[in-house]
């Protein structure tokens, strides 16, 4: 059989695996928009994708983020059949995701034909800053989710006649699993494991990444593979200081840039516990993010996926998420009313890189204002407004020729980091033992990690570890 990298190939977004068996069934694993391009991979000759999408017969996804699910109603507008293989909240949050892009595709389409109709006037060229042609629709998603197979945690279910697959919790996001595929071929067994996005342990709301069986080939990802996180307080206790300073001991405003789903609702779960203990301050907090309002209906419909803490919770304050003072934010009228205002008050609202959203005007507002306090929690790529900040940018455009001193506080934890860091990185790998894991290969990180995350494993005796750049194919 040949494995294919499509995606996710020394860069942090874009998953997308091939797996061809001798038989010539083909399994794609992840079919993931690349984040930092907002398109997949493009060759003259089968169009939006590398490969011919109505040869490929099954789809196994890991989880919801775009990064990993962003394409997959192309694949169907490309002509694929099958199956998308994946466990229920993950279907549940991938349909919220994928409208939610619909949703923002139509805008950018009426954008560009409104731009096409003044060229036109102008008697001159256009053309557009986007390939239209990407651009899927609501009906382009309801095909894709017709096409979506719920399979449980732990149940071994047949993809084809040499094929098995097995899906086990990865932790990093509700519903989120590792794949485990065994293949026959003629009297060997061959068995891979695609880690998905590995997880923390101990993270509020998600249960630990699962131990992974014996497999011969492990695709692991590397995101954190040279670093550790530094947050070690609880995140009530990090959360709560951070409240504290920016909200009370200094009436200001604290903006909080989080992805809709699952940050968020970590974020929510979080403050709801000092609501518990009776450590929240009397301010108001809001949600800012139509798409966090609905992604916190989905993990509250699953409370048996939850960790076990979670579940006791739960089962002692009967809300995970609700408390008094949570404001949900409906229309971007309000959003941009609440950008303005000056009273103290806690902001979440996305995107988490500060990458569009409605928390760009919530940052741009308040860039200068001294008491602003914006908190980064978690990873903001290159080209973004949260890297600029991040890097210590005195000043900042935030419009065409108008820059801004930033005399807003930046402040950073990493502590809602959904992504395992090196530690956890390691004890996912070292479950497989060094004389029986035939090869490792490193996806899903920066090159520098993927190469300090090699080296690691080197020294831990795992010799045999690739670093494949997209398009590269091996024969295992």
């Amino acid at each position: 059989m040949k494995l294919t990298f499509w995606g996710a190939a020394q860069q942090v977004t874009g998953s997308m695996f091939l797996l061809t068996l001798e038989s010539e069934y083909n399994i794609l694993i992840d079919c993931g928009m690349d984040m930092a391009h907002g398109e997949a991979v493009e060759t003259a000759h089968y169009g939006l994708f590398p490969f011919e999408a109505s040869q490929i017969h099954a789809v196994v996804l890991t989880h919801a983020h775009l990064d990993h699910s962003g394409f997959l109603p192309n694949l169907i507008r490309e002509g694929f059949e099958g199956k998308i293989y994946c466990t229920a909240p993950t279907r549940d949050l991938t349909q919220l995701l994928l409208e939610d892009a619909a949703s923002l595709n139509m805008r950018k389409l009426k954008r560009a034909e409104k731009e096409k109709y003044r060229a036109r006037n102008k008697k001159r060229g256009f053309s557009p800053d986007i390939n239209t042609d990407r651009l899927y629709m609501l009906p382009h998603v309801a095909s894709a989710l017709s096409h979506f197979e719920v399979v449980p945690f732990s149940q071994r279910i047949r993809l084809t006649k040499d094929a098995w697959l097995t899906l086990l919790p990865a932790g990093h996001l509700l519903g989120a699993a590792s794949v485990v595929i065994e293949v026959k071929e003629g009297e060997e067994t061959k068995r891979l494991c695609f880690s998905g996005d590995v997880g923390r342990f101990n993270y509020p709301l998600l249960p630990d990444p699962h131990p992974m069986p014996q497999v011969d080939y492990l695709i692991s990802e590397s995101t954190y593979g040279s670093r550790r996180h530094e947050d070690t307080e609880s995140p009530e206790k990090l959360l709560y200081d951070i409240i504290k300073e920016a909200c009370i001991d200094k009436p200001g405003k604290l903006i909080i840039p989080a992805f809709s789903v699952g940050r968020t609702q970590a974020l929510l779960y979080t403050l709801k516990k000092l609501c518990a203990q009776g450590l929240m301050p009397p301010i108001k907090i809001y949600a800012d993010s139509p798409l966090a309002f609905m992604s916190t209906k989905v993990y509250a419909h699953y409370p048996k996926w939850l960790n076990q803490e979670a579940q006791d919770f739960l089962k002692q304050n009967t809300e995970l998420f609700d408390f008094e003072n949570l404001i949900y934010v409906e229309n971007m009228r309000d959003s941009k009313t609440l950008a303005t205002q000056r009273e103290a008050c806690v902001i979440i609202s996305s995107s988490g890189m500060i990458h569009g959203g409605r928390v760009e005007h919530h940052v741009r507002k308040n860039l200068s204002n001294p008491n602003a306090t914006i908190l980064m929690i978690g990873y903001a790529a290159e080209g973004t407004l949260g890297h600029e900040l991040l890097n210590g940018r005195k000043s900042l455009e935030i419009a065409k020729n108008k820059e801004v001193p930033v005399l807003a506080n930046i402040r950073k934890i990493d502590i809602f980091s959904g992504h395992g860091d090196l530690d956890d990185l390691l004890y996912f790998v070292r479950q497989q033992p060094t004389d029986q894991l035939k090869k490792v290969f490193l996806v899903h990180g920066e090159v520098n990690a993927m190469q300090d995350f090699r080296q690691t494993l080197a020294q831990e005796g795992y010799t045999q570890v690739e670093v494949p750049q997209k398009g590269d194919a091996f024969e295992l």
